[in-house]
């Protein structure tokens, strides 16, 4: 080995886990006599300077790949590589590394698999390697170049590199040459290969790869190409399908020739998606994600297209609103304009938003009124997928149309009853189209969906619209089924225990959406007392009617519905009492008890409090007027006198008043009072009038009664000195 060298180039794997070009040279291998070792040296190229000296150690694990690469690490995140300009000279230090460690070289890793980080790395090597060469694009070798390119799919590194190479390239249009050539020549095996090597191209990812392939001379190769699956034991014969049985129908003639080619070209792509290619597994899932997004952007650029061309739009629905306008030429119509509508939800919402609002200018929603109620079942279907589409775009501007269409409507013929009409008659045994069409009416009817601003609430005007001019038609089977001519008996709503049961359910929705205008309508209508009387006929009997009613109970119960829970006990608790295999009418019991307490004890807690605040501001009064008394006694220059009379009435008031708090059922007068007898009012009238006694001594409690004469005596009689009395 020392007598031959080979040229090779030496990386470097850094502490950023990046691989650094250390340069090339000429690599020998010898023992070092005075090292006791075998290394492996590398001499640059340019000035004969040593790049590498490495020994090969026993234990270190080195791994051979691709033909013309060696990867070792020597320390921790330290790594070095070595890239062969040709396999001969890597066969052969290969074998001097085996030779060393004593391993086959067969084998391509001496020693325990490398650490992870040099793996993700190695791509990296390969994308400066001078050895990354296409094979030429020929006959015999497309094997070779299918091989290629299947390998390099693992690599993202060699994935860029190949995807740059064919870009540059005539190589696409080289092979679908070939492909040609190989089908006049009935090279099977060669067919084949451009199958594996096509598919391989597109699973390198890349726009600017599949505009090449996709253009309108190379996407019918591409498609035969991709029909010669080697899986399949007679090629398909997709090209026949595309150019003979699917044809393009113009259901309003496009003048804009890039147009028809992107619809075309998008009808195409998406077969190739959905049909040639096969299903991407959990290792491939994002190898098509290019392609996808190529359709998506192409509908994108189909939908803008046609909503520019302002004569389009308006000839369709022209043409769907003419009455003479056949069964067969409004089928198309409407399956085109499905289509587009399908086509729109690719759209950004400000287009989306700009495109609705066109469609609904053009009369969208009348025209679905007229289609919908035509007999062919095709024509109702495509109509109530577009109603679908616009339902789940804007639920409010649906509502806004059918509340402006009462107004204008003079015989009643709404769209919404048309659509409660549909959902009454499908005559599907499965009923597909009508469980469609009531999620569509859930929708509108959701109030969590209704706009609600300062000068409009949707949820009260459609709903009340609703219940005046939809209601009876929707409930119209319900009242029939259960009306009094076809249920005898005295069952809660008919013989029917099914009917029965949905019963429950419906009234089970409406207390579960906890609205007191709910609870209080049932309330009023005694509405629990079929409900009593059902789970009292069924008896002892455990069956589904007597789970839904207890369930029913139980949801009341355990939340706390207190207006129901206050009228099942006071109404049926003792219907009820008896039933014992359940604890639920016993804790409603509780419940109802408990809220009975605390009712109880807030309405204690608001007496003391009202009455603590009554004395606080008689007080403050009271104290007021002494001030002022004070004061103005004191600016005179008179002695202090005690104060007058009502103010002690006043005062003795509001003692009172403290003291009945311990006795509010009766006060009696006081005996021996100064002056004069007196009379108290009750504390509950001081609190009726507490507000307005306060302010005034005319309505305070405590009166002073003498006659008019003893009053004007008293006033002539000149003031004297009394003694204060301690309160």
């Amino acid at each position: 080995m020392a007598d031959k060298q080979y040229r090779v180039k030496v990386y470097s794997l850094n502490e950023d886990q990046q691989w650094d070009d250390l340069g090339t040279g000429h690599i020998s291998s010898s023992y070092v006599k005075h090292l006791q070792g075998t290394y492996l040296f590398v001499r640059s190229d340019s000035h004969d300077a040593l790049i590498l000296e490495s020994k090969i150690n026993s234990n270190t694990p080195y791994q051979k790949q691709q033909e013309t690469l060696i990867v070792w690490s020597e320390a921790e995140n330290y790594g070095l590589a070595l890239s062969f300009q040709d396999t001969e000279g890597c066969h052969k230090i290969w074998e001097e590394i085996c030779r060393v460690q004593g391993k086959d070289p067969s084998v391509e890793i001496t020693q325990d698999l490398l650490e992870e980080f040099e793996n993700e790395q190695l791509d990296e090597v390969l994308e400066t390697n001078n050895v990354f060469e296409l094979p030429n694009c020929e006959l015999g070798k497309l094997e070779e170049i299918s091989d290629f390119v299947t390998s390099v799919l693992t690599s993202p590194i060699r994935k860029e590199r190949l995807a740059l190479i064919l870009e540059n390239e005539d190589y696409i249009k080289n092979l679908l040459q070939l492909f040609h050539t190989c089908e006049d020549l009935r090279d099977t095996t060669g067919l084949h290969h451009l199958y594996e090597i096509i598919k391989g191209i597109l699973f390198l990812n890349k726009t600017a790869l599949l505009e090449i392939m996709f253009s309108a001379e190379c996407i019918m190769d591409v498609v035969g190409c991709l029909e010669y699956d080697p899986a399949l034991a007679q090629p398909k014969r997709h090209r026949e399908f595309l150019t003979q049985n699917a044809r393009f129908k113009e259901v309003v003639p496009i003048t804009d020739r890039e147009l028809r080619q992107k619809i075309h070209q998008t009808y195409r792509v998406q077969y190739i998606h959905d049909i040639l290619l096969p299903a991407p597994s959990m290792y491939e899932e994002n190898f098509l994600s290019t392609l996808t997004t190529f359709i998506f952007l192409n509908k994108v650029e189909i939908v803008s297209m046609l909503q520019d061309d302002a004569n389009f739009l308006s000839e369709v629905f022209a043409q769907l609103r003419d009455e003479t306008t056949d069964d067969d030429r409004r089928r198309e119509l409407l399956f085109f304009f499905k289509e587009f509508c399908a086509f729109s939800q690719t759209l950004q919402p400000p287009s989306k938003d700009a495109l609705f609002k066109t469609l609904t200018e053009l009369g969208i929603l009348p025209v679905l009124k007229i289609v919908m109620s035509m007999e062919d079942l095709q024509i109702r279907s495509a109509a109530t997928d577009i109603f679908t589409y616009l339902v789940e775009y804007s639920p409010p501007m649906i509502r806004e149309f059918i509340m402006e269409e009462a107004q204008e409507s003079e015989d009643g013929n709404l769209f919404i009853n048309l659509v409660i009409e549909q959902i009454m008659c499908d005559t599907d045994p499965e009923l597909g189209s009508a469980v469609h069409l009531m999620g569509l009416l859930r929708t509108l009817l959701d109030p969590e969906n209704m706009l609600a601003t300062s000068s409009k609430c949707e949820r009260s005007e459609f709903l009340n619209f609703f219940y005046k001019h939809c209601i009876h038609n929707f409930i119209a089977p319900l009242i029939v089924t259960t009306s009094e001519d076809i249920c005898e008996g005295d069952n809660v709503v008919g013989s029917d225990k099914n009917n029965t049961l949905c019963a429950l359910r419906f009234m089970r929705r409406m207390i579960g959406l906890k609205d007191e205008l709910y609870n209080c309508y049932i309330i009023k209508g005694n509405l629990f007392e079929p409900v009593v009387n059902a789970l009292l006929g069924n008896g002892t009997r455990y069956n589904m009617l007597n789970s839904a009613v207890i369930e029913l109970f139980e949801y009341i119960r355990v939340e706390n519905i207190k207006s129901l829970v206050a009228h099942i006990v006071e109404k049926f608790y003792k219907t009820l009492e008896s039933i014992e295999y359940v604890q639920t009418f016993k804790g409603l019991k509780i419940k109802y008890e408990q809220e009975k307490d605390r009712q109880s004890q807030i309405r204690k807690n608001l007496h003391s409090i009202l009455y603590s605040k009554i004395l606080c501001r008689g007080t403050r009064v009271v104290e007021k007027k002494e001030e002022k008394c004070s004061k103005g006694n004191s600016e005179e220059g008179e002695a202090i006198i005690p104060p007058l009379e009502n103010d002690f009435q006043d005062r003795y008031k509001f003692m009172e008043t403290k003291k009945t708090k311990e006795n509010e059922d009766k006060v009696d007068p006081p005996k021996g009072a100064s002056s004069g007898g007196y009379k108290f009012a009750s504390s509950h009238a001081a609190a009726a009038n507490g507000t307005r006694s306060l302010h005034g001594s005319s309505t305070v409690g405590l009166m002073n009664r003498p006659n008019d004469e003893e009053k004007d005596k008293e006033d002539e009689t000149p003031p004297r000195k009394r003694p204060h009395l301690s309160l």
